[in-house]
């Protein structure tokens, strides 16, 4: 029996026009009349996974920026896991050196020292991915990350580290270089408290070590007084690994990566094909024997 599903969002819960589908939202309020404890999993912060949750009509506690903290449903933030300082300045000027464009994820809000770098890199990459997206569109979406103050523009990022205020949740780098992303995670990984981990082909993920998917679920799973054999985990990429390895039933979205199907107990259809109401109706709706 399932008792809790966590599902991350981009490339998951989220269609192609990056929003919560139809299908899937009736089928996760089914799983939750159900009594079946509905949790998101996201590389994003809890501002910007509240967004599309809100307009979905759908309330569910938050694991967010890789499992840097968790929210209850009403926002309640119970568990927090940022960077070390002093690693952060290390993974900061091994990135620098590497000439990579990173930003930056803290309590306050998440951060670029260059808005243009950020802009042009963001936009190379999803036409890359989606060429027959026209330019105009691209280029708005990409605008409205700033535009509606989900992520700021600071002039140097030594300032977050010394503000004692600021605690720093994750590192997200971006590079159109599989080599430079690759031997930047080479460097990374020599720091010792560091989890590096991926969402795209174009990115890195950097967490503390005590701040994965997989971790918070744990946390969260003994604080609900749940089996993790009564879990299901739903994801498409790297960054969702460590959650899937810990569920009795892990599932792969069919745009999934072919190693990350291949070590997960299920497989399901795409994001652009509600692939996570085809798993809950298979998995949790018809359980089977």
């Amino acid at each position: 029996m399932i008792r809790l599903m966590a599902t991350d969002m981009d490339g998951t819960l989220l269609n192609g026009d990056h929003v919560v589908g139809e299908e899937n939202i009736r089928a996760i309020k089914a799983a939750q009349q159900l009594g079946v404890k509905v949790v998101v999993a996201t590389g994003r912060s809890y501002l910007e996974a509240s967004i599309p949750l809100k307009e979905a009509g759908l309330t569910c506690p938050v694991i967010g920026v890789n499992g840097a903290e968790v929210r209850d449903e009403n926002g309640q933030q119970l568990l927090v896991r940022g960077i070390d300082k002093q690693i952060a300045r290390q993974a900061a000027r091994q990135l620098e050196a590497l000439d990579i464009y990173f930003e930056i994820y803290t309590n306050k809000g998440t951060f670029t020292n260059d808005r243009a770098q950020g802009m042009a890199l963001l936009i190379d990459i999803f036409l890359t991915s989606n060429p027959d997206t026209p330019l105009p569109h691209v280029e708005a979406g990409a605008n409205e990350r700033y535009d509606k103050g989900h992520i700021t523009v600071v002039e140097n990022y030594n300032n977050l580290f010394n503000d004692e205020s600021q605690t720093v949740y994750k590192f997200l780098a971006f590079s159109s270089n599989p080599a430079s992303l690759e031997k930047a995670s080479e460097l990374l990984q020599t720091i010792e408290g560091l989890a590096i981990s991926s969402s795209g082909k174009e990115n890195l993920e950097i967490t503390s070590v005590y701040a994965q998917k997989g971790l918070a679920l744990e946390w969260l799973c003994q604080n609900e007084g749940i089996s993790l054999n009564e879990v299901m985990a739903i994801g498409d990429n790297y960054n969702d690994l460590s959650m899937m390895e810990k569920a009795g039933y892990s599932v792969a979205m069919g745009n999934a990566p072919e190693d990350i199907k291949n070590r997960c107990t299920h497989v399901t259809t795409t994001n652009r094909e509600d692939g996570v109401a085809k798993a809950i109706q298979q998995l949790i709706m018809v359980p089977s024997s």
